[in-house]
C-alpha cells in the first residue's frame, strides 16, 4: 500500500444516458476515470468509492435502492477496496472517509468522478482543508449545464469554472493522459 488513495465520487448509473439526471460527457469522464482506476490498482494505491443517496423518496436521481443509485459497471469495486455511502455532496461529511484516509497513512489523494459543480467541488476543497496533496484528474470529472437568474450556462463552462477555481489553492489539476503519463 502506497501513501495515496484514488477517491472516485458519485459514479453512479443516473449520471449516465437513460438514467435521471445526466450529464454531458460522463461516458468520456468514466473511461477517463477507469483508466485511472486500473492505474490505482496496478500501483498498489487505496481505492475509496463513493456513492450518494438521496434521502427522499421524493428526489430527482440517486433515489435509494434504485438502480440509478448504483456504482456504474465501468468503475465497479472489488474485493477489498473501500465503499462509503454519503447523503451529502463533500465526500468527507458524516462519512468515515477522513478517519479512514488518515488511519491508514495516506497524505495524497487522486480524485475523479461527478457532478464537477457540486460533489468534485466539496470533496476536493474538503481534502485540501484536511491538508491532503489533492490532484484532481479533470477530464475524468463531468457536469452538468445548469441557469441562474434567468442565464443559462453549458455543462462546458460549469465544469472549466470549477477547474479553475480548484486550481487555485486546491489541487493539481491533470488530464488523464498527462496524470499517467507522469505517475
Amino acid at each position: 500500500m502506497t501513501d495515496t488513495a484514488l477517491i472516485l465520487v458519485d459514479i453512479q448509473n443516473d449520471y449516465f444516458d437513460g438514467g435521471r439526471w445526466t450529464l454531458n460527457k460522463m461516458n468520456q469522464a468514466s473511461d477517463n476515470a477507469a483508466k485511472v482506476l486500473a492505474h490505482a490498482r496496478k500501483n498498489g494505491h487505496m481505492i475509496v468509492h463513493i456513492h450518494h443517496e438521496m434521502l427522499s423518496d421524493h428526489a430527482p436521481f440517486f433515489r435509494p435502492g434504485t438502480s440509478g443509485a448504483g456504482i456504474h459497471p465501468k468503475v465497479a469495486p472489488q474485493a477489498g477496496e473501500e465503499v462509503f455511502l454519503k447523503h451529502a455532496p463533500n465526500s468527507f461529511h458524516n462519512t468515515p472517509l477522513h478517519a479512514t484516509l488518515s488511519g491508514r497513512g495516506i497524505t495524497k489523494v487522486i480524485i475523479v468522478g461527478a457532478m464537477s459543480q457540486i460533489c468534485i467541488d466539496a470533496s476536493t476543497r474538503a481534502a485540501s482543508d484536511f491538508g491532503y496533496t489533492v490532484t484532481l484528474v479533470h477530464d475524468a470529472c463531468a457536469a452538468r449545464d445548469v441557469e441562474f437568474d434567468g442565464v443559462a450556462v453549458p455543462a462546458e463552462q460549469v465544469h472549466a469554472a470549477f477547474m479553475s477555481a480548484l486550481s487555485f489553492g486546491y489541487a493539481t489539476l491533470l488530464d488523464c493522459e498527462s496524470f499517467l503519463a507522469g505517475s
